[in-house]
């Protein structure tokens, strides 16, 4: 029987032939497994190879994801790492531009310490794309929306260029997750999450997934993890499953609010530029002055100045010295990453409380522009 999304999520975990009839998926702690007798195992033998509740999370989520294939990591960047595992020595591969601080850190050390290489997309123009195309690239990245300034790019145009050239198609689906948007339907080969962000969606697990189709790269990447052995711990696996039941609502709740957020700052004279992609809970904007930035943070009550996002409670973030701090300075002002933008995650708190305090923070720079 198929099911709306909603349903899928909330169902994540009740396993209905599980032994004890559990409604709640058992945490296994155990590290180890009993043989029964030579080449007779019960389906586990070792946990980094398999354990039965992160076998739980990763059928659920290549169920949620339309995929075959899942493979819960560590964390959102051993997920890319796991997934870059598959590329060798001068193989070429195009990324996304406006690209999450972190992963433009680890392109940099595979490039240099392992001899990939990669050229970077502005996320639009598919001439342009087709143009960076050399005999050696194995595979296109791009985060949809992107990381800061919420860029949409066409998971179809680009998954249909990477099947002309048979490279593979890549995206990182953590801002927009499953409920929004599934890129392996839409013909992407695989889809990574920082599972820390909205899926777990509290601020309290440390996490990263990875979903896939096709035989070859099923298995290659199920060795991969086996191998590396960067994979989640069952307690983690518990958490995520039961963060993921709720996703739909929260989801909606975080669009909800942003959508509110939107017009009041794009009607704000201190507002240059607001970035929202009309979906999901993640915005940006850019303040009037730089200067400015560091008083409008401290004026903050309700939205917490840090580095995640994806959690129930509003964050804003500083992409200059945070996520973003390990891009040059002149690449990120290049494509339109100013010292003066904020990044902000949406909460599920009351809207109105949001905007009041946004607006009060205001007003305090507004004082202190006032006599400066």
């Amino acid at each position: 029987m198929t099911y709306h999304r909603e349903t899928e999520f909330v169902q994540i975990g009740n396993e209905r032939d599980e032994h004890f009839r559990a409604v709640s998926t058992p945490v296994y702690f155990s590290t180890a497994f009993r043989h029964e007798e030579i080449g007779l195992l019960s389906g586990y033998d070792y946990t980094r190879t398999g354990n039965p509740t992160r076998a739980v999370l990763e059928k659920s989520v290549a169920l949620l994801e339309k995929g075959e294939r899942a493979f819960a990591t560590s964390s959102g960047m051993s997920a890319i790492q796991l997934v870059f595992s598959l590329f060798q020595k001068d193989n070429h591969i195009i990324a996304s531009r406006d690209i999450y601080g972190g992963s433009y850190r680890l392109f940099e050390i595979l490039e240099a310490k392992y001899g990939l290489t990669f050229s970077y997309w502005d996320g639009e123009s598919t001439d342009e794309l087709k143009g960076l195309i050399q005999e050696s690239t194995k595979a296109i990245f791009i985060e949809t929306p992107t990381n800061p300034l919420m860029k949409e790019t066409d998971i179809e145009q680009v998954s249909a260029i990477t099947k002309n050239h048979e490279l593979l198609c890549i995206v990182d689906n953590t801002l927009y997750t499953p409920y929004i948007q599934r890129p392996l339907e839409e013909g992407a080969d695989i889809v990574i999450h920082s599972a820390t962000k909205y899926l777990a969606g509290h601020n309290d697990v440390l996490a990263g997934l990875v979903v896939s189709k096709g035989e070859k790269i099923n298995e290659e990447l199920a060795f991969l993890q086996n191998s590396i052995g960067a994979v989640l711990g069952p307690l983690d696996c518990w958490n995520l499953i039961r963060g993921m039941k709720t996703l739909a609502l929260r989801m909606d709740k975080h669009e909800l609010n942003a959508k509110e957020i939107v017009p009041f700052l794009q009607g704000h004279p201190l507002v240059d530029d607001v970035f929202y992609p009309g979906r999901g809970g993640m915005l940006s904007f850019t303040i009037a002055k730089e200067a400015l930035v560091s008083p409008f943070l401290k004026a903050l009550k309700l939205f917490t100045f840090a580095e995640s996002l994806g959690g129930v409670e509003s964050f804003i973030t500083y992409p200059k010295t945070q996520t973003h701090g390990d891009i040059p300075e002149d690449i990120r002002l290049s494509y339109g990453l100013s010292n003066s933008l904020l990044r902000v995650s949406v909460g599920i708190e009351h809207a109105s409380d949001l905007i009041a305090d946004l607006n009060q923070a205001f007003k305090v720079i507004e004082h202190q522009k006032a006599f400066a």
